[in-house]
């Protein structure tokens, strides 16, 4: 069911990204980022022109003569498909590249909402923890890959692969721009993927509206070259203010069973609308 409070939730954390990628201090960890997207874009956005028209012509050799009067709504769609894999190439590789500037602009957000330290090591000890990050990476990746390629494959199904499936990928790529972004204030807590995932669906709207956001800004030229910066900051304020004081999460769950267990406390943060500064409830 959708929440329409989660949704103006989602729509404030991401209008907060916009106003902390401008602020002193953090612009260093901004631009960093911004530059590998360039980079990354540019290379992506030469092979898309270099091979969309193969790619479309193959998409278009699996729908049967019958459907031709559909010609035109299937070839969009059959676009939208294969935007939807580029950008989620391109959320890949950024994703692996930007991971410790990322981790660390989440840290500096973070410490500018609640005025306390994520940590306080050295750059030697951040240096030993980018193993980890990139692993993070993997997780995500492996979570994501099977769908995809699931998704991929289902849409050569005349009609449906057309139709249905296209929607299908759009709200999957939804959820995982949400996971994305939001996992680097988690993983800055070592707060591990499953647990951070299953957070994340309890308050499932307000994923899908943020990762919708972030999908549909990076459709658009010129905002999609700091769209990371901006979906990494809002992520951050999401995880202050609804998961950083609002959930305990119990980490001594039944290993043996699948699911995992979260308990909640009876105190929640609020992020003024200035994003400087939270209030307690």
């Amino acid at each position: 069911m959708i929440d329409q409070n989660e949704i103006k939730s989602a729509f404030n954390h991401f209008v907060m990204g916009w106003h902390f990628i401008t602020q002193k201090g953090l612009r260093r960890f901004v631009i960093m980022p911004i530059l590998l997207n360039v980079v990354l874009l540019t290379g992506l956005f030469w092979l898309f022109v270099s091979q969309i028209s193969t790619m479309i012509d193959w998409v278009m050799s699996f729908i049967p003569d019958w459907l031709s009067f559909l010609s035109v709504i299937l070839l969009v769609l059959s676009i939208g498909s294969i935007l939807l894999f580029f950008y989620f190439a391109f959320t890949t590789l950024s994703g692996f590249i930007a991971a410790p500037f990322n981790g660390l602009l989440a840290e500096k957000v973070e410490k500018m909402l609640t005025g306390e330290a994520v940590n306080n090591d050295g750059f030697a000890e951040i240096m030993k923890d980018v193993p980890r990050m990139l692993n993070r990476e993997w997780q995500k990746l492996w979570y994501s890959l099977p769908k995809f390629v699931g998704l991929f494959l289902l849409s050569f199904i005349p009609v449906i692969g057309q139709t249905i499936i296209p929607v299908l990928t759009f709200l999957f790529t939804c959820w995982m721009m949400a996971i994305q972004y939001c996992d680097y204030p988690f993983d800055n807590h070592k707060i591990s993927f499953g647990i951070m995932k299953n957070a994340l669906g309890e308050r499932r709207t307000q994923s899908l509206t943020f990762g919708a956001l972030i999908t549909l800004c990076t459709a658009l030229p010129i905002v999609n070259l700091v769209v990371i910066p901006v979906a990494v900051c809002g992520a951050t304020v999401m995880w202050v203010e609804n998961y950083r004081s609002q959930l305990k999460f119990d980490m001594n769950f039944d290993r043996t069973s699948s699911s995992t267990q979260i308990v909640t406390r009876s105190t929640s943060t609020e992020i003024k609308p200035s994003g400087n500064s939270i209030v307690n409830k």
